[in-house]
């Protein structure tokens, strides 16, 4: 899957557009048991001190964990995140990064989600986040 804008069952169209568009990420797997996506670090994204800034990384866990949680429940509802942990391990200004999400549970009313950002020059961790996402069902 290559569209900086999959599909995700039960959202809007375009929902997912703009920011993820924003972000760079470019879908490489997508499923409800992985999410993969490539991105790049840019000046764009910097704190002052020149490193991109913790609120990307966290964004970049959110969206991931969201649309492995959104395709893995389907038609049957919605998902929201309800907390989001991330560790930063590695500054990086620059460069390609990969995320990875994976499910660490997924039950009746919740879900957590695993990501890991690596750097693809060196293979070192970068970043790796926890999401705890609420199952929605609106006809419940």
């Amino acid at each position: 899957m290559t569209d900086s804008a999959p599909s995700i069952p039960g959202a809007q169209e375009g929902i997912t557009g703009n920011f993820v568009d924003w972000l760079g990420l470019e879908f490489v797997e997508m499923s409800g048991d992985e999410v993969v996506c490539t991105w790049s670090a840019e000046p764009r994204m910097h704190q002052p001190y020149g490193i991109v800034h913790g609120g990307i990384h966290c964004s970049v866990v959110e969206t991931l964990a969201s649309f492995g949680a959104a395709t893995w429940l389907g038609e049957k509802g919605q998902v929201v995140g309800v907390n989001n942990n991330t560790d930063f391990y590695r500054a990086v200004s620059t460069g390609s990064l990969t995320s990875t999400a994976r499910p660490l549970h997924r039950g009746r009313s919740q879900q957590v989600w695993v990501v890991e950002t690596v750097a693809d020059d060196s293979g070192k961790v970068i970043a790796r986040g926890q999401v705890r996402l609420q199952n929605l069902y609106p006809d419940a």
